[in-house]
């Protein structure tokens, strides 16, 4: 009987690949398994073994599977089936979602290893130079690798020499799985076993009366193994026993001590025992109990609670009650900036049963929490993490907090798949028939949306924790105070006043300007022309810190220009403000204030958020000035004000969702200020104090706002009353971009009618050398949403088989916001 394997591989294809394996390996392999297997001439993939059967494949033959990588299954069968609702409902390959979700570590690509054919003999004068330096490390080695092959002839492009070698014969090549993950070893030591007994040690100490160091040694690591009754490290011994490693290594060698290696988590927690939550304040206790009464009838519950009301501190009531269960936790959070001081907060009640996922860890750190939470391990009880978190194994889920769940940066954009985490954990919950909890102080209109129609339970926190005031919010008209000539730099009297006033009181201020850089745009004033980026439609943005102009959207960037590239003049000038601007003007306005900057170019490190936290949480800088990293859910005891640059610039953008993101950016940002007995304040510099939303957002009136909005969201048919589909075409070609979104979305036409926009370029619409145009398809909400993505499918099927549209790319993109 023949035996096959369908295997999921990590490639955007939108199928299963069967291989033929023998009786042995089909008894041996459960799904979940990682296979090595050969795809297409040489390339061998890591693929997760799908399911096992008899059926041969009817349109190929199935290729013998290269090996196996696992004992055990390393991912669960609850996983697989997640990941084809992810693959289904966003329109995407479940290979794609494969790849997503596993560390790149556990993804092992073949490497290719060159090999001397034994069967030529080689006229080593007919040789170039480079093709003889390879064949002569041949000689002395049976194989080397491409990474060699680069180091030896020490060029960047080595495909010709290899090319070369291919077409004499010379050499032969062939494939070679590398596994990446090493786990970390350390070195301990201990007695040997002769000396474990009471007289035999007590000969030895006799013994070693004269040799004091290492009488030490000997005594140091009783001393140690009793107190700590785990393995001693080499580095702990010669720090107890003050020796250096001369003197254990001259007792190995005497065959009194022995080394052995123990292997040990890469991210420990050595802290103290967790200390037992505190009590709730009434408001909070009342929030706690309708949350309890609200699962009971709702999987999902939205708290409204207001910035400050201690939301953290019921999640952790929660939390303590699922764990006791034995229960595993999922704490999501929009941004890494917000987990270094989440991670403290946690472990102080948890101590190590909390575990961290992001892309900050290094890919083994990520293998040690993926491997602890699929063995359910108590030290991953509690997974903290970014939106990739949702894809680790867990083995026993009982709850999911998606905390500020309103945030964008829950939306996945690129790669696919193009997921929304806090709509993906709703369902991720329901396999494991846990609940979930919503927390924000300014809920997603979906959301809310949601709980008014009692989809979703609904509890609502409006008092600051210790009956703190809101904080006092306040508009500053810089129109007018241009006109009266009453600015400094970017900074008005009246903010420059109260920024004063915070610093001789000894208090801390956070500015929000959400632009990273010194300036948007260089321009020159004899000829108005301003630095474009060669690969993208945007001008250049000014780093100073760098001196160099640089794209945000490629990476490409330039030395700062000293003359216009059109005219020559050197009459330059900036236009536009960003953080690194702020931060200067600071330094120039307060000489003797400590600024920080905290923005994507300021946090590059693994422990940068981190470092900067702590140093403000210390006192140690007076102003902090941020994008939106500074917004959002950061709990600072000493800071009385916050001052928004200029909230124009987030009011006027052009998107649909533009008043409800502007209104909980400047809620959130305000939220930082006054958390604890002195009221805060906060200053809004803007260009129109009487927008409706600047309005509602200083007397922090969500009720009418999110009204507002819906009633505009139902007239003009956009989420949550309609789904959005969005399909981006992408081409070098501008030409062929415009032909082939017209003939899709003249397709779509067909179907949807007037539910088709576009084509239409998007504001930056060449990015990295390609041409974007998107077609956005609103699906109405009686309109079966599996029927449209078919109908979607169909026509991408086809538009893929038409020769002139090879090259083009189609991104679909669903419920794009």
């Amino acid at each position: 009987m023949t035996y096959f394997v369908d295997v999921i591989i990590p490639i955007p294809v939108e199928r299963f690949f069967t291989y033929a394996i023998t009786e042995e390996e089909a008894q041996f392999i459960k799904p979940g398994m990682r296979i090595a297997v050969p795809f297409g001439k040489s390339k061998i993939y890591t693929a997760l073994a799908y399911s096992l059967h008899n059926v041969p494949p009817i349109h190929y033959e199935a290729k013998e599977i290269h090996q196996i990588l696992d004992d055990e299954p390393i991912v669960t069968v609850a996983q697989i089936k997640f990941w084809e609702w992810i693959a289904s409902y966003y329109m995407c390959a479940i290979g794609e979602v494969y790849k997503a979700a596993l560390p790149s570590g556990f993804l092992l690509e073949s490497e290719t290893l060159v090999c001397l054919n034994a069967d030529v003999e080689v006229e080593e004068a007919e040789l170039k130079d480079d093709d003889f330096l390879v064949y002569e490390a041949l000689q002395y080695q049976a194989s080397i690798s491409i990474q060699d092959i680069n180091a030896i002839v020490d060029k960047k492009n080595i495909l010709p020499i290899i090319k070369r070698l291919l077409a004499k014969d010379i050499v032969v090549l062939k494939e070679e799985i590398v596994e990446q993950y090493k786990p970390k070893l350390v070195k301990c030591i201990r007695l040997k076993e002769a000396y474990t007994s009471e007289e035999a040690l007590q000969e030895l100490l006799g013994t070693l009366s004269r040799a004091r160091k290492q009488r030490e040694v000997i005594l140091s690591l009783f001393t140690l193994s009793a107190v700590t009754g785990k393995s001693v490290k080499v580095t702990d011994l010669m720090a107890k026993s003050g020796v250096s490693s001369a003197v254990i290594k001259s007792l190995v060698t005497k065959e009194i001590l022995e080394e052995f290696y123990v292997q040990q988590d890469r991210v420990e927690y050595d802290g103290e025992e967790g200390v037992a939550s505190g009590v709730l304040n009434t408001y909070q206790a009342d929030a706690f109990h309708n949350i309890k009464s609200s699962f009971e009838k709702h999987t999902v519950t939205l708290l409204h609670g207001v910035t400050s009301s201690g939301k953290t501190e019921i999640y952790v009531k929660l939390i303590e009650e699922v764990i006791a269960q034995g229960k595993q936790v999922l704490y999501l959070l929009p941004e890494i900036a917000l987990t270094a001081q989440l991670i403290h907060r946690l472990q102080n009640y948890f101590a190590e049963k909390v575990s961290v996922f992001h892309s900050k860890y290094t890919v083994n750190e990520r293998i040690e929490v993926w491997n602890n939470v699929l063995n359910n391990k108590s030290k991953a009880q509690i997974v903290l993490g970014a939106r990739s978190a949702m894809f680790l194994p867990f083995q026993n889920l009982g709850l999911i907090v998606v905390d500020e769940e309103h945030e964008t940066t829950f939306k996945q954009h690129d790669p696919a798949p193009r997921y929304q985490a806090r709509d993906a954990a709703i369902v991720l919950a329901s396999q494991f028939k846990a609940n979930v909890l919503l927390g924000s102080a300014t809920p997603s209109l979906e959301s809310y949306y949601n709980a008014i129609q009692e989809k979703y339970g609904y509890v609502v926190l409006n008092r600051r924790y210790g009956d703190v005031l809101m904080p006092d919010m306040e508009l500053v008209d810089i129109k007018e105070a241009h006109r009266k000539k009453r600015m400094k730099g970017h900074f008005s009297e009246r903010l420059i006043k109260e920024i004063e006033k915070t610093l001789e009181e000894k208090e801390q201020i956070i500015l929000f300007q959400n632009r990273r850089g010194y300036a948007p745009i260089l321009e020159c004033n004899t000829c108005g022309h301003s630095p474009q980026c060669p690969n993208c439609d945007v001008s250049l943005t000014y780093h100073q810190f760098k001196n160099q102009l640089r794209c945000h959207y490629c990476g490409y960037h330039m030395a700062m220009q000293v003359k216009c590239l059109a005219c020559g003049s050197d009459d330059l000038d900036t236009k536009g403000f960003g953080t690194e601007q702020i931060e200067e003007e600071l330094k120039e306005l307060f000489p003797k204030a400590s600024v920080a900057r905290m923005d994507l170019d300021a946090t590059r490190g693994k422990h940068a958020h981190e470092k900067i936290i702590t140093a403000f949480e210390q006192h140690e800088i007076d102003i902090l000035v941020g994008t939106q990293m500074v917004t959002k859910g950061l709990d600072f005891r000493n800071i009385t004000l916050v001052g928004v640059m200029n909230a124009d610039n987030l009011i006027n953008f052009p998107d649909f969702r533009a008043h409800e993101r502007s209104f909980q950016l400047l809620q959130q940002v305000a939220g930082r200020a006054g958390r604890t007995k002195k009221r805060g304040k906060v200053l809004i510099q803007t260009y129109n104090p009487y927008h409706q939303i600047l309005q509602q957002v200083t007397v922090n009136d969500y009720e009418h706002m999110s009204k507002e909005q819906l009633q505009e969201r139902y007239l003009y048919k956009y989420p949550p009353f309609y789904k959005l589909i969005k399909i981006t075409f992408k081409d070098k070609d501008y030409a062929k971009v415009n032909k082939a979104s017209d003939w899709f979305a003249t397709s779509m036409r067909n179907s949807f009618q007037n539910h088709v926009l576009g084509p239409e370029f998007p504001p930056v619409s060449r990015i990295r050398n390609y041409y974007l145009k998107n077609v956005l398809l609103k699906v109405p909400p009686k309109q079966s949403l599996q029927k449209t993505k078919k109908v979607l499918t169909k026509i991408n099927t086809s538009f893929s088989s038409i020769p002139e549209f090879k090259s083009v790319r189609v991104l679909i993109n669903v419920d794009v916001y």
